[in-house]
């Protein structure tokens, strides 16, 4: 990813798009990160489900999801 813009705060967190992501409307993940903590959710579905991780297991995931 390259530098995130800030896109809204819900409750406590500030959510984040990946620069990546375009203005498109095609798939898009946004990230809110807290101390040890990363919370991801769907771009187009602000107000639904959201994954949690830890940052061991975000960096695993960010490690398998950009292997080539």
């Amino acid at each position: 990813m390259h530098a995130n813009q800030p896109i809204g705060e819900s409750g406590d967190l500030t959510w984040f798009k990946s620069s990546y992501s375009g203005t498109s409307g095609g798939d898009c993940i946004e990230v809110a990160i807290i101390p040890g903590i990363v919370h991801v959710r769907d771009s187009k579905d602000s107000m639904g489900q959201q994954l949690t991780f830890t940052f061991p297991a975000w960096k695993g995931f960010l490690a398998t999801a950009t292997e080539s």
